[in-house]
């Protein structure tokens, strides 16, 4: 293996994608509000003076100044993705209030440009802030904070570097010196001049430790709680109506997009750790066997145009996708590849960057509803009718929005483009979003089948009770029958004297029936008993004499 410190980044991209669990909204008048209108949430907040604002499509400006990467990004996908996305055609929509306009809803912040980052070695540099955008899901409790960041001339371990420990919601653990042992020494967000407006706190060792005492759930990173604000953690003594909570791993999923000037100069190791985000290597690492790289390579890269032995600009480029990193690797001297409209930047920046959106919204709305139901089922008490009510209300209500989202959100494939779907499928693939999505919807199918079969349980014992309430009623009916309806001669007393038979006769039949319907269950055992030849009259009997001592 050639060492590979010397080599420089062109140009350097790193798109995070952050997705996040949001709580149910506060009841209204004692009625849940319903799922996924955070949004309408977070518009209100917005027009309140919250840096997030709602973000434009391309779809609101002159059609004069539609661009080509615009169209181009939009015919990469399926009809029914273009609907996601994009929303239905003007004419299509009409005056719908939801579903005519995208049921993407993306908020977008500018007042960050710069972010600061300390490395271990006390070495400092500045990314510039592309963009920062929160979309929510129309339906759906999960938001996704995308971050884009850019930089040029990078010595090639420094991108590693920034690849492996930036993206961190937390510290995992701390070394001897209370140093964040995989997080950046220091992140501090910049405005325009330059000036900090809120930076990490990895070093705050006790106040990680305190908060996960106490709420029994990790501290975000002060960076990170400030730029999601006005939203809040769920599991802090923080006030929000729009709460969220951590969904998967504390490492954000990522894309990144590497410009070199020879990308045929990085070794196997090196594609292998750009690949994998890995930290950089050092001279006491291990080194790495040539089976690890094959697996990689057999697993995780797409090297449709990557073939080092032509030495071509046209064969220069390796895409690599693990599920949690997609990395693009290319020659900055192939001006297809650094064009920011229509070439590779491009294509990196929109199109696949919404693929792997895509895949992982996926994943984190999958997530999202398993946590719900097991939730709904660690709050059942069968004892208690209250309970039972609120399982049965959220449970109906979660079998409704994962029937939404299967016919509204779920793609099995997302483009007809070669490259495109092949991506999208390594994706799914790495993510496990196929087995994730059969998993739920059993455990979906499984609360349904046993709601359904308690209805019919309690319709059984209702037919039961009934049944013997009959049976019992049948004695009366054929006497009365038989002796005829006249068997006193009232007709002759006056209104009162027949009022006060009828009061008299009526409460001892009510109080009857109230007592066979209490005492159903086990007169229609003794019915069992009575039926069964087989069966003694000594213990039909006894059978009879137990029914007041059972219910």
């Amino acid at each position: 293996m050639g060492n590979s410190t010397d080599i420089v980044v062109k140009h350097y991209r790193q798109i995070l994608i952050w997705p996040l669990q949001l709580m149910p909204l506060p009841e209204v008048r004692g009625r849940s509000r319903a799922m996924g209108r955070h949004w309408e949430v977070m518009s209100a907040m917005s027009a309140a003076g919250s840096p997030w604002q709602p973000r434009p499509t391309e779809f609101d400006g002159d059609p004069a100044e539609f661009k080509e990467r615009h169209y181009r990004e939009f015919v990469t996908f399926l009809p029914y993705v273009q609907r996601f996305l994009y929303g239905e055609g003007r004419s299509e929509a009409g005056d719908a209030a939801n579903y005519g306009h995208s049921p993407m809803h993306v908020f977008r912040r500018k007042d960050i440009q710069q972010v600061l980052m300390v490395f271990k070695d006390g070495k400092t540099h500045h990314f510039k802030v592309i963009h920062l955008d929160l979309y929510f899901f129309y339906d759906l409790d999960v938001v996704i904070l995308a971050m884009e960041l850019g930089g040029d001339n990078l010595s090639l371990r420094r991108v590693q570097d920034a690849m492996f420990r930036f993206g961190r919601t937390f510290p995992a653990q701390w070394d001897e010196n209370e140093t964040a042992t995989s997080c950046m020494r220091k992140v501090a967000w910049l405005d325009a001049a330059g000036e900090v407006i809120a930076s990490s706190d990895y070093e705050d060792r006790t106040g990680y430790l305190q908060h996960m005492g106490q709420f029994c759930a990790p501290k975000m990173a002060s960076h990170w709680e400030y730029l999601l604000s006005p939203l809040v953690m769920h599991h802090s003594n923080a006030v929000g109506d729009l709460r969220y909570r951590q969904i998967e791993y504390h490492r954000m999923p990522m894309l990144a997009y590497l410009s070199f000037e020879n990308p045929f100069a990085l070794s196997d190791e090196d594609f292998y750790r750009l690949g994998t985000v890995s930290r950089p290597s050092d001279m006491d690492a291990l080194p790495f066997s040539s089976k690890v790289f094959a697996a990689f390579e057999a697993d995780c890269c797409y090297d449709r145009f990557w073939i080092p032995e032509n030495n071509s600009p046209m064969a220069s480029t390796r895409l690599m996708c693990n599920g949690h990193a997609f990395v693009m690797v290319g020659m900055a001297g192939n001006p297809f590849f650094v064009d920011p409209y229509t070439g590779s930047l491009g294509q990196f920046r929109h199109q696949y960057f919404l693929l792997t959106l895509i895949a992982h919204f996926h994943k984190a709305s999958l997530l999202m509803f398993s946590d719900r139901l097991a939730v709904a089922l660690a709050k059942l008490n069968v004892q208690d009718e209250i309970s039972i009510r609120n399982f049965k209300r959220e449970t109906r209500l979660l079998q409704a929005a994962f029937l939404r989202f299967t016919q509204r959100y779920w793609f099995r494939e997302v483009s007809n483009q070669a490259i495109s779907s092949q991506l999208f499928l390594m994706l799914k693939r790495h993510l496990d979003t196929e087995t994730l999505y059969s998993d739920v919807r059993e455990s979906v199918q499984a609360m349904s089948q046993y709601l359904e079969n308690e209805d019919l349980r309690r319709q059984a014992d209702t037919v039961v009770r009934l049944t013997v309430v009959t049976i019992l009623g049948l004695v009366g009916t054929t006497i009365t029958g038989f002796l005829g309806m006249n068997l006193f001669a009232l007709a002759e007393e006056s209104g009162w004297h027949r009022l006060w038979y009828f009061i008299g006769v009526s409460i001892p039949i009510t109080i009857l029936i109230l007592f066979t319907v209490a005492k159903s269950k086990s007169l229609s055992e003794f019915l069992d008993v009575l039926s069964d030849d087989r069966v003694l009259w000594v213990s039909k009997f006894k059978q009879f004499l137990h029914i007041k001592t059972r219910s």
